[in-house]
């Protein structure tokens, strides 16, 4: 039974994949099938096989690579079905690190990326796979949304994620969901190196000037030493009062930055470990255009 869910897996997957693609924006770069060049490289080397361009790469190699690489990396044997699919398509484009993360979130377990026997647990006392699907997806397309790459793939990423959330939800109650469909868009990589908002820096020599650190140093010194010759009304007066006003601004500026780098921060940590979520009603109706 496990051969058949692979392979029925599978058979979706390269559908999502499809052929030859080098589009200058995908980070992945040359991708057939949905095997990277780096990939392949990997693989043949593996097979003590000369390297080849990933474009003439076999049916059987095509089917070993996925098993190897992101099916037994996710321990799919030993998830229901429907599951097993949307972990594994999520392996596929995203990483299978980032696919796991994305389900331990909805199972309440700890999110390292590895399937072990706390994760496989969780699952099986997971009864409701439906809404398990649902609650993964969720997690994936939040991701997909916080990419530098979501205005050029986006749309093609979101019909490929309502195919998915729809095969397995249907093949969790044991019937089959809509068939795939390609498109350029949809068969990008979407890593999480991607990740449009890089984290701010708030600490170290960052932190310190952000705090209004360095600045204020330098503002208190000055303060210090004006401070015996003013009160006569003259212009050191005037620079006096300056230099307590810069000085409010910095400590102002640094606590709002400080704030506002801490909730940016937030937001990545929670994309990055599968605790973001998104509106799955956002997307698109399986009878549109493609």
């Amino acid at each position: 039974m496990a051969a058949e869910q692979f392979d029925e897996a599978l058979k979706r997957v390269l559908v999502h994949e499809g052929g030859y693609v080098n589009h200058p924006a995908d980070p992945g770069g040359a991708t057939n099938k949905g095997v990277t060049q780096r990939v392949y490289d990997g693989w043949r080397r593996r097979q003590k096989k000369p390297l080849a361009s990933v474009r003439h790469i076999t049916a059987t190699e095509v089917a070993a690579i996925y098993r190897f690489q992101y099916w037994d990396e996710i321990r799919a044997d030993a998830m229901p079905p429907g599951v097993d699919y949307v972990l594994f398509d999520g392996a596929v484009n995203s990483g299978p690190s980032q696919s796991v993360k994305w389900l331990q979130r909805a199972l309440g377990v700890v999110a390292d990326g590895i399937v072990g026997a706390a994760t496989l647990d969780a699952l099986d006392r997971h009864r409701d796979h439906d809404a398990l699907i649902a609650d993964v997806l969720s997690r994936r397309l939040a991701m997909l949304e916080n990419l530098r790459t979501w205005p050029t793939f986006g749309k093609g990423w979101s019909r490929r994620v309502a195919e998915v959330l729809k095969h397995g939800q249907a093949a969790a109650m044991g019937s089959v969901g809509p068939a795939p469909s390609w498109s350029k868009e949809g068969a990008q990589r979407a890593r999480i190196e991607d990740i449009a908002t890089a984290p701010a820096p708030i600490g170290g020599s960052a932190g310190a000037v952000a705090g209004g650190g360095s600045a204020a140093v330098i503002l208190k010194q000055a303060q210090d030493t004006l401070q015996p010759m003013v009160g006569s009304g003259g212009w050191l007066d005037t620079i006096f009062a300056g230099l307590v006003v810069a000085g409010i601004v910095v400590a102002v500026g640094g606590a709002a930055y400080g704030i506002c780098a801490s909730r940016r921060n937030a937001k990545v940590a929670a994309v990055v470990s599968g605790e973001a979520k998104a509106d799955l009603s956002a997307l698109p109706s399986l009878g549109a255009a493609a």
